[in-house]
């Protein structure tokens, strides 16, 4: 099954706890603090896998977790940093943040990688506590919350050439005949229900891609018929072989399926047409073919020389039955192929790195402050408070003092004044409730 969108939830790893130790050796006296710092929880990570042609991987598993960060020991040893979690994803894979609606990165490399979910780091132990005013500190951290994303995922078939043109145009025929792909074959619209990939190979060592998309109908680009859901396949493409039939067996007027199709694909994306595109006039064995060609032929020179430019896209007839035609059509469009990527290679290039997606919490207030009825409490929320709550080890009384003093510093404590907490209040952050003292 070909699957081309899915949504997948990501969790990176918890690290470590920090502990609160002392050393407990015979004939040390005075020994101090020895609490060890917690392990880095793992990432998640996205990595071209060129093996994969789809995301039906994903289609049943849809959520990823990577393991949390090992608890910090005595003697000062730190914790075991967690393993990474290594997602395979096809080629030409788009991450997007469902939430934010941002696009996170595009793989398109072969072992490309793509951090989606970084690993919390590990808390720090005792030992990093101490001083002169508290040489024997209680005080350890809990290991920072893993990064947690809902994301989708979007394929978009990588490929040279792409095939176009209404159903029944003769696409999957073509692909058959100039590679060794083997789609679906038949008399009637819609044969091709997912995208097919053939490679052509020509005698003097050049190759290159061809994807057939399935057919397009009129109003594709709003959702009609099957050309919507892989109208975005069309755009990772560098050459357009747009096949119209000039068979007219069904009544259909070439010149109008032409105009209709491109019509479909500016509406979808409006830059679409700016690359080569070559007319590639179908099933010439059959009767009126030629009739119906030249008629085509004088429709689009007499519209495209009405245009300021004047350009008239290159027209080739050909037949799959008998073969006539083809391989001047794949010499012109290895061609063609070679002249868009000799342009490409003359423009300034925009390196753009692998990144780690991480989450902007700038733009989100430090916490808020409301007052929930039904459990007659104060609740503070709010992704940094939360953060440094998780990460302080409630067992200890210092640590609860030293996440207090944290709270004052933020201006929680005068926010609550104002809000009108008064002294015995009730207090709630997460699931943690506490006594405000004004």
């Amino acid at each position: 099954m070909f699957v081309d969108q899915v949504k997948i939830n990501v969790q990176a790893g918890n690290g470590g706890n920090g502990i609160v130790a002392f050393r407990r050796e015979k004939y040390v006296p005075n020994g101090g603090p020895a609490g060890g710092d917690g392990g880095h929880g793992g990432n998640v990570i996205f990595k071209v896998d060129s093996g994969m042609n789809t995301l039906m991987d994903f289609r049943y598993h849809r959520k990823f977790k990577a393991d949390n960060g090992r608890d910090g020991g005595n003697k000062s040893m730190t914790g075991r940093s967690a393993e990474d979690l290594v997602v395979p994803v096809p080629e030409g894979t788009t991450v997007t943040n469902t939430e934010t609606g941002e696009v996170i990165g595009d793989l398109l490399k072969p072992d490309q990688e793509l951090v989606v979910a970084k690993g919390g780091r590990g808390g720090r132990g005792n030992i990093h506590f101490a001083s002169a005013t508290n040489p024997a500190p209680e005080i350890a951290e809990n290991g920072e919350p893993g990064q947690a994303a809902s994301l989708s995922l979007e394929l978009r078939v990588l490929a040279d050439v792409g095939l176009v043109g209404f159903p029944s145009a003769g696409k999957s025929t073509l692909l058959s005949v100039i590679t060794s792909a083997k789609p679906k074959i038949a008399g009637y619209h819609f044969t091709t229900l997912v995208p097919n990939l053939g490679m052509v190979r020509l005698d003097d060592g050049r190759d290159f891609v061809v994807a057939d998309l399935p057919g397009l109908v009129e109003g594709a680009s709003k959702g009609v018929g099957l050309g919507f859901q892989f109208l975005r396949h069309v755009e990772r493409t560098r050459v357009i072989l747009h096949l119209v039939d000039m068979s007219g067996i069904e009544d259909r007027d070439p010149y109008e399926d032409y105009q209709a199709i491109n019509k479909e694909l500016v509406e979808y994306d409006p830059t679409i047409l700016q690359r080569p595109q070559i007319v590639v006039a179908t099933k010439m064995d059959l009767p009126n073919a030629e009739e119906n060609l030249k008629a085509f032929k004088k429709q689009l020179t007499g519209k495209q020389s009405a245009k300021d430019d004047g350009r008239v896209p290159e027209i080739l007839a050909i037949s799959s039955v008998t073969h006539s035609g083809l391989t001047k059509l794949v010499n012109q469009t290895a061609e063609l192929l070679e002249q868009t990527r000799s342009q490409a290679e003359k423009q300034p290039q925009t390196t753009s790195a692998t990144k780690e997606y991480d989450f902007d919490e700038s733009t989100t207030p430090a916490f808020q402050i409301s007052f929930d009825k039904t459990i007659d409490s104060w609740v503070i929320s709010g992704k940094k408070i939360e953060k440094l709550f998780r990460m302080t080890d409630t067992a200890h009384d210092q640590s609860m003092l030293r996440f207090a003093r944290q709270m004052r510093g933020m201006g929680i404590d005068d926010a609550l004044r104002k809000a009108g907490a008064k002294d015995g209040d009730t207090v709630t952050i997460l699931d943690f409730s506490f006594t405000y003292v004004a």
